[in-house]
């Protein structure tokens, strides 16, 4: 693998969620001389897929199904257990083609299937729009339990992506796995959120108690992510703001141009907004605004 093929596959693979074909498009646009370059990176393609547990509708079906190492038949094939098919897969475009039948076989077919029909609903309670998955890996030693739900709004300039992975050991009834969220949101500036919370339980002898253990984890890291946003939308972004005075009077925007921050708004017990320009105010009115309205209790 030349360098500039390794440098490119490792943007490929950290592409933001829903975002893989705008990568590729500026991959094309950037190295319109090497026209072959994007051939060669069919590797990384499938390894940001499989990891990202990419969905795909199949020919003929309005239902996702996904995309991932542990139900990779090899050869660019996989399968899906509940529509007892398996397909091949264009890592590059990310559509299916060649749709077969393919039975799901080995000891632990009831266990998938029962794990799977008690997910269902806490899969559609949850999540809007969600895809999930258990297939037997390891020689049906284990259950690899899959959900991914996406988000893609990028006409608001943000896409998101919740991917869940779980690992139960039939032998000793215990489940490990992972949570992983990845937004991104990129107007005016580039921000990306990376999270990951590692799960574990034991004593899980039934699917049901299986899907529950994965309910009470994934419904507790969402109040956290809940709590840490208020947290730090209370406090440290809070702290960065503009601190301005209390007045409990209106300001007269028709009358901005003429005012001397500080002097003709007034401050309190002594305290000036020093250091701000009419030109930096009108830019953010409708911040300040909301500010003073939510802060304060100000009407206009």
């Amino acid at each position: 693998m030349s360098s500039q093929v390794k440098t490119i596959s490792a943007f490929v693979e950290g592409a933001p969620p829903g975002e893989l074909a705008d990568v590729i498009a500026d991959i094309k646009a950037l190295t319109i001389d090497t026209p072959n370059l994007v051939s060669e990176l069919g590797p990384a393609f499938q390894r940001y897929n499989e990891e990202q547990f990419a969905t795909v509708k199949l020919p003929g079906s309005s239902q996702n199904v996904i995309i991932s190492s542990h139900n990779s038949l090899g050869d660019g094939r996989y399968y899906d257990v509940e529509s007892s098919s398996s397909f091949a897969f264009d890592h590059t475009t990310q559509k299916a083609s060649v749709v077969q039948s393919h039975v799901l076989e080995g000891s632990q077919v009831d266990l998938v299937k029962s794990i799977l029909k008690n997910l269902g609903p806490h899969v559609a309670e949850h999540f809007p729009n969600a895809s999930y998955g258990a297939f037997p890996i390891e020689d049906d030693s284990k259950i690899a339990i899959l959900v991914v739900a996406n988000k893609y709004s990028p006409n608001n300039f943000w896409n998101g992506r919740w991917r869940s992975l779980y690992i139960y050991e039939t032998l000793t009834s215990s489940l490990t796995g992972s949570i992983k969220v990845d937004v991104h949101y990129y107007e005016d500036g580039n921000v990306r959120l990376l999270t990951t919370k590692p799960i574990s339980a034991t004593a899980l002898s039934s699917a049901s108690s299986v899907v529950r253990e994965i309910a009470v984890a994934e419904q507790k890291y969402q109040e956290e992510i809940n709590k840490g946003f208020n947290n730090l939308s209370e406090g440290a972004f809070k702290g960065l703001r503009r601190q301005l005075p209390i007045t409990r009077q209106k300001i007269e925007w028709e009358k901005i141009a003429g005012y001397r921050l500080g002097q003709d708004i007034g401050a309190v017990e002594g305290v000036a907004v020093e250091g701000v320009t009419v030109e930096r105010v009108v830019v953010e009115r409708n911040d300040m605004i909301r500010w003073l309205e939510q802060e304060h209790a100000m009407k206009r």
